[in-house]
Formats: C-alpha cells, sequence, structure tokens
C-alpha cells in the first residue's frame, strides 16, 4: 500500500513516522514544494529504520507529483498559517488555492485516491476538496475529529486518573476552538459512563480544556503541534488502508444526516478501505443539537470565502 503525504513540515513528517513505525503502508512518499526539503526529511526517517525495525520505503520529493503516481491514500497538509494583519478571508483564499492545485495535481496520477485533509481551516478546506474535485464524498475526509476526540481522552483521563486507552470519548462537530462539540454524555471509562466518576463541573471543565487544546499547545510551544496531529492522521489511513471499519469522528458530507446538507463537518463515520464507509447519525439531546446548529452556523460562515476560488 502506497501513502502520499504533501507537505513535509512537521504534521506532515510525523504522519510519515507513525506510518512506517507501526508498519501502516509499504511506501511513503513526502512531497513539498522547498527544494530539497522532503527529501531531508525522508532520509532522516529512512535511518531511523535499523533502530527501530521498519521497513518502509519513505521517499522525499520537490514538487514531483508523477512520484506519487498510485498512491492508495494521499494526505494533504500543505496550506500557510495565518500572519499578521492578515484577514481570515486572505488566508482561507491562499490555502484555498494551494489545496485545490494539489488535489488537481494529485488526481492526474491517481485517479482512485482517497484525500485525507489536514489543512486548516479543515472543515472549509474538505468541503473545497470535494466540490473542486468532484470526487464521491467517500473519499474526501477531513481529520480534524481523530484529533480532537484523541486529546478529549486525554483530558477525560486527566481527570479520572485512569489510561487514555480504557475511555472512549468522541468529538463532533466543526474543528476550532469554538466549533468542536466533545460528547460528555456519551463518553464511558471501560463501558461504564464517565458521568458515574465525574462530576458536572469536571467534565465541564474537560470539555473547555479540549476545546482550546490546539491553542493552548500553540502557547505553550510558539506554534502548532505536530505529534498528535500526524498520529491522529495516521490513525484514519490505518483504517483505510487494513480496512478496519473504525468509528472514527471525520469531517464528511452531510446529505440529511444531522438534519444538514452541502457542509462537511465532524460526525461519528466507519472508516475502512473505501474511506467513508457509513455516517452514523447518533441521536443528540438538545444541548448537543443546538451546539451542533451554532457549529453548523460557523463553518457555513467561513465556506461562504471560498466564492472567489470555487
Amino acid at each position: 500500500m502506497k501513502v502520499t503525504i504533501v507537505g513535509a513540515g512537521n504534521v506532515g513528517a510525523s504522519c510519515a513516522d507513525v506510518i512506517s513505525y507501526r508498519g501502516i503502508a509499504s511506501e511513503v512518499v513526502l512531497l513539498d514544494i522547498k527544494e530539497g526539503f522532503a527529501e531531508g526529511k525522508a532520509m532522516d526517517l529512512m535511518q531511523c529504520a535499523t533502530n527501530t525495525g521498519f521497513n518502509t520505503q519513505i521517499t522525499g520529493v520537490t514538487n514531483d507529483y508523477s512520484k506519487t503516481a498510485n498512491s492508495d491514500v494521499v494526505v494533504i497538509t500543505s496550506g500557510i498559517p495565518r500572519k499578521p494583519g492578515m484577514t481570515r478571508e486572505e488566508l482561507i483564499g491562499i490555502n484555498a488555492g494551494i489545496v485545490k492545485t494539489v488535489a488537481e495535481n494529485i488526481l492526474q496520477f491517481s485517479p482512485n485516491t482517497i484525500i485525507v485533509v489536514v489543512s486548516n481551516p479543515m472543515d472549509t478546506m474538505t468541503y473545497l476538496t470535494l466540490k473542486a474535485t468532484g470526487l464521491p464524498k467517500n473519499r474526501i475526509i477531513g481529520m480534524g475529529g481523530a484529533l480532537d476526540s484523541s486529546r478529549f481522552r486525554y483530558y477525560l483521563s486527566k481527570a479520572l486518573n485512569k489510561p487514555s486507552n480504557d475511555v472512549s470519548a468522541m468529538v463532533i462537530g466543526g474543528h476550532g476552538d469554538t466549533t468542536m462539540i466533545p460528547l460528555t454524555r456519551l463518553a464511558a471509562y471501560n463501558g461504564i459512563p464517565v458521568s458515574q466518576f465525574l462530576s458536572q463541573a469536571e467534565l465541564d471543565k474537560v470539555a473547555a480544556d479540549t476545546m482550546v487544546g490546539g491553542a493552548t499547545l500553540t502557547g505553550l510551544l510558539g506554534t502548532s503541534a505536530w505529534y498528535a496531529p500526524g498520529a491522529s492522521v495516521a490513525y484514519l489511513v490505518d483504517s483505510i488502508l487494513n480496512n478496519q471499519k473504525k468509528m472514527i469522528a471525520c469531517s464528511v458530507l452531510l446529505e440529511g444526516e444531522y438534519g444538514q446538507s452541502d457542509i462537511c463537518i465532524g460526525v461519528p463515520c466507519i472508516i475502512g478501505r473505501n474511506g467513508v464507509e457509513q455516517i452514523l447519525d447518533i441521536k443528540l439531546d438538545d444541548s448537543e443539537k443546538e451546539k451542533f446548529a451554532k457549529s453548523v452556523d460557523a463553518v457555513r460562515n467561513m465556506n461562504a470565502d471560498l466564492a472567489s476560488v470555487l
């Protein structure tokens, strides 16, 4: 199985590291526009092989999409961060142009690939990729929910003082500080609702900490996080390539689910070899429905800034 990662920065390289170390794919191609950058990252990662025991072949290329041919999955991390003085509309316009060009170039050489979108604003970039390529909706997946859910489980495990892997929890809605919805009501510790162990105040704090999880790390690191985002992408890619059919919160096109249409936003999905195998339309309570509706409105407002690109 072959995976291409477009963008060899921190997130892209971390994703390649996890995919190779865990043996998820036999071949990984790192592609970047900066001369020699992807080649250097690939060489550094390949020099880990004998010490960590992986056999995945990692190749770095500078803007040569022919080397990505016949990729089973393509991960798009491309884009620029918001700079001082830059409006949201300007940022979206620039990143939308980048993501659209990348998707078009990829499809020239891998017309049957499944695309995983990481670039921010992630829900809007997922929608753009879907509309610009015309691909079936099962082949365009935004990864934000996988990362947000991982952070949610981390904060729950801290509050419970129990292992993260014993905690089951999910975040739906937009991939943003004010738009994500940690589903505390449905979170469980080894099958038992976490509400039996944590007070409502504690659960509210966990949800609040989850929502600003990315911003917290940016404040500490001085830049966006990369280990957990890279691992979250690899987790999603693993479920696709190995047909694991895991339930993962992903940003996908809704066509009536949750009462919404023509929008990509985070909801529970079954992820397998065909990409999005199923969208699970779970029952939300009134409070969750209200939060989801507000999240949808916020994402739609951001999507409106794509008018100049689509």
